[in-house]
């Protein structure tokens, strides 16, 4: 088993001195949902970024490549699949050297094939493009929840995080906790009226959720303090960690309204998910579907924290807090502006 490292408690965003050595760096993943905050605090540090993305990006494959180009303004952008290791090599490597590889790639849906396809070999295939391209740091976007992998994703991302600790190259593998937009999901629903839906009382599980801005800054970080390299770094957002019943009494709060909420039980799942997985053995196409219905227990009833392996149980004091941007200023500017540029993406529904 592989030990984790946490990252520094740090209330603030920290930005490289400008004697800070200038490095060039291939980023992929970069049109993500976190990878496009990273292009830019990188670019912003003064680093040579090239971008590797596909002709047609964004949720839905909307993003056409001038929009891309625009919305990753600072570096220099190139197209290519990185499920295809000549297409790496040929249009993103290109046979240039680099300094540093960055990935930022996650699995759209989680299904099973997506899941191994992106989550491990389209990101094996950007290592080994970068020690094509002599890259010495290898900084990975990982994700807290694989601590206990019952789910594809999981698996697939362990995969590739063991096989990057035994290269032998410097690595920085960052396991960050709940994203401000994966629990931002409700605002406009509570904002009509309606209820806020959680499992059981709300307080099943609880998370430390980080910015995608705070989030982006401590990746960077990465590249310039040898103390979070050679290490895997938990991360959260600042303060201390939320329920799910306190994140909606937040939500009512700012809207000026009573709590009104819908109790789901989350033995639903138990019955959902065995009735899928029996029907994906005959009808192959439902295997995704059970997947799916997996996923949806797993974040319903696991925390995103720091799991302590001698006791089993999630311990909010040993997730490390960084950033200074919070839920509750999201919520209020969520609640004002809309969730433009929070979109879920092609998350499927059981």
């Amino acid at each position: 088993m592989v030990s984790s490292s946490s990252a520094s408690d740090t209330t603030g965003p920290v930005h490289a001195p400008a004697s800070q050595q200038k490095k060039r760096i291939f980023l992929v993943g970069s049109t993500g949902y976190i990878g496009k905050f990273v292009v830019r605090e990188l670019v912003a540090r003064g680093h040579e970024v090239v971008s590797f993305a596909r002709e047609r990006s964004g949720v839905g494959a909307s993003a056409t490549a001038g929009q891309t180009k625009k919305e990753l303004k600072g570096s220099e952008v190139r197209f290519g699949n990185v499920s295809d290791m000549d297409s790496l090599l040929n249009e993103g490597i290109r046979g240039e050297h680099f300094d540093v590889v960055v990935s930022c790639l996650t699995s759209r849906t989680g299904g099973i094939k997506d899941a191994w396809n992106i989550d491990y070999q389209a990101t094996r295939n950007t290592f080994d493009a970068g020690i094509a391209a002599g890259a010495k740091h290898f900084l990975l976007l990982s994700a807290i929840c694989v601590q206990k992998p019952i789910l594809a994703f999981q698996r697939a991302k362990l995969k590739f995080e063991k096989e990057l600790i035994e290269s032998g190259l410097t690595y920085s593998i960052v396991r960050p906790t709940a994203f401000f937009k994966s629990i931002a999901g409700q605002v406009e629903s509570v904002k009509k009226g309606k209820p806020f839906v959680m499992f059981g009382d709300g307080e099943l599980t609880s998370c430390k959720p980080i910015s995608e801005a705070d989030l982006a800054r401590f990746m960077a970080d990465c590249l310039e303090d040898p103390a979070k390299q050679n290490k895997i770094l938990p991360v959260g957002g600042p303060g201390k960690a939320i329920s799910v019943r306190e994140q909606a009494e937040m939500l009512f709060e700012l809207l000026e309204k009573e709590p009104k909420f819908k109790r789901m039980p989350i033995r639903m799942f138990d019955v959902i998910i065995p009735v899928l997985s029996l029907l994906a053995k005959i009808f192959p196409k439902l295997e995704d579907k059970a997947e799916f219905a997996r996923i949806g227990k797993y974040y319903c009833s696991e925390s995103m924290l720091v799991l302590n392996p001698e006791t089993g149980k999630y311990d909010p004091d040993a997730t490390p807090s960084y950033g200074s941007d919070t839920l509750r200023d999201f919520y209020g500017r969520v609640i004002k502006e809309g969730l433009k540029g929070q979109e879920l993406g092609e998350h499927a529904m059981f």
